[in-house]
């Protein structure tokens, strides 16, 4: 019986592609992802498990002798020999960078939109685990090389279904070419696959056993460990880069970002992500795969959009003292009755200045109860949230709804982990933060009127259990002035 949308998921994608669409591919990187490290037998292994494809071959020599990986004078002449020179985890991702690209690039049967989509992801995958490789230019050889080929592999799970072909991907091309925002994508996507391509990412992962560093950047985006920022970071580069006409706004603190990482100036990751571009074009070239090369960032283009002009970013920091006035002003309100708007203003001032969040808002109740929409929101995009934060309260398992019904607030950190314990669609985490938000019932006596909400969104940041706590007392206290102003 074919499979309906409702009994598709990624389990059912991730088993078709390994199975039936891209074997060859799957089979290749299990057998090198499970060859054991500093083992001479290795060597042997991964010789062999290239050396019946002979353009195959072809392409890693030429990248292992170029410029970017082989800085000495003699020439490489086999793989085994390739691998003793670069060493093994270099040679081996240089392998399943080959791989990849030819499995995806060379299919013959797609249609026009469908192959003009895989190629710009492609290009910006291969883009982004450049910029991944130079971020971890000061660590040791392996963990480049893991970062490079996690980095690559961020969105293997929506590359490899753009290359099935077929009326499934021609049907959601054609959906999603009449859709601007990310939001209705990912539920368009979601309605087609019965899946999310970030689950799909997380399906193959697993099976393929594309190791602990790919799986931890998915399910653990806003993770401190360098690499897992470093992943995180360079796809957002990437992404911004290829744009036809970037966002400086976004572009600029992507660099912050980037820069404050490594501990350099933004000037200095600048440059060094320009000279990556053009290296990026060189290594296309000798990888073969000269289809994606138009869709990589311009090196001239770069420079032009970096340079641009931006306004600051800018970041709230915690402030204690804000947080105090703010406090006494609502225990004042508690004491004397003072207007709805007024307790709702002071609150949302100690919550943006005084906790130091990115944005935060009173998000009511429809008359129906079915709909929360935003009252007053502050922050970074006031006016724009004004009309993205409308949320449907279809789901009694949904984290608003529980918010709702237990009248308590509930800290979301990295709502696209595994481990997180609520229910968050991820549609709802496009449209608010994948770094994790705080929210609060805004209660009358025992009557839930709406919820308090804050995150940390623009500047990349997650809570700390300190922030959680503060932004609870708020909330808590302005639910009292809400009683004594309605007595």
């Amino acid at each position: 019986m074919k499979p309906t949308t409702q009994s598709k998921g990624a389990d059912y994608w991730t088993k078709r592609i390994s199975d039936q669409e891209m074997p060859a591919l799957c089979s290749t990187v299990r057998d090198l992802e499970k060859l054991a490290k500093d083992d001479v037998s290795s060597l042997a292994l991964l010789g062999r498990s290239v050396m019946h494809d002979n353009a195959l071959t072809s392409r890693i020599l030429r990248v292992a002798n170029s410029a970017i990986y082989n800085k000495g004078i003699n020439q490489v002449s086999t793989v085994s020999r390739a691998a003793v020179v670069l060493g093994f985890d270099t040679i081996r991702n240089i392998c399943i960078t080959a791989k990849l690209l030819t499995s995806l690039l060379e299919n013959k049967h797609l249609s026009e939109g469908v192959y003009q989509r895989l190629l710009k992801l492609m290009a910006q995958s291969f883009q982004a685990a450049m910029l991944a490789r130079m971020m971890m230019s000061d660590r040791g050889e392996s963990l480049r090389e893991e970062v490079f080929i996690a980095s690559l592999l961020y969105r293997i799970g929506e590359s490899a279904f753009w290359s099935m072909g077929g009326d499934i991907t021609e049907n959601l091309d054609r959906k999603l070419a009449h859709i601007d925002n990310k939001v209705d994508q990912n539920a368009a996507i979601r309605a087609e696959l019965g899946t999310s391509f970030i689950q799909l990412t997380q399906g193959i992962a697993r099976s393929w056993g594309l190791g602990e560093v790919l799986l931890k950047s998915l399910a653990q985006p806003d993770e401190r460990m360098p690499e897992i920022r470093c992943i995180f970071l360079a796809d957002k580069l990437s992404e911004v880069l290829s744009q036809a006409y970037s966002d400086p706004k976004e572009l600029q603190k992507r660099l912050t970002q980037a820069a404050e990482m490594l501990d350099v100036s933004v000037e200095e990751i600048t440059k060094r992500i320009i000279h990556c571009n053009e290296m990026t074009h060189k290594l296309a070239v000798e990888y073969g795969a000269k289809a994606i090369v138009s869709y990589l960032p311009e090196p001239s283009r770069v420079a032009d959009c970096i340079e641009t002009p931006v306004e600051e970013v800018i970041v709230r920091q915690t402030d204690q003292g804000y947080q105090l006035s703010k406090l006494r002003q609502l225990t004042q309100y508690a004491v004397v009755k003072t207007d709805f708007n007024q307790i709702m203003q002071t609150t949302l001032e100690g919550i943006l200045t005084g906790v130091g969040v990115d944005r935060c808002g009173v998000l009511l109740l429809s008359p129906s109860r079915k709909l929360l929409q935003p009252r007053v929101m502050m922050g970074d995009d006031a006016e724009m949230l004004k009309q993205a934060f409308v949320i449907e309260l279809n789901d009694p398992q949904s984290v608003f709804s529980q918010c709702i019904e237990q009248k308590r607030s509930i800290w979301i950190n990295a709502p696209s982990s595994q481990d997180c314990k609520v229910q968050v669609d991820d549609a709802l985490v496009e449209k608010l933060s994948s770094f994790g938000f705080l929210i609060a019932p805004l209660a009358i006596g025992n009557k839930v009127l709406g919820l308090f909400y804050a995150d940390r969104h623009g500047t990349a940041r997650h809570f700390e259990p300190q922030d959680n706590d503060s932004f609870t007392h708020f909330c808590q206290l302005a639910n009292v002035c809400f009683a004594v102003s309605m007595s």
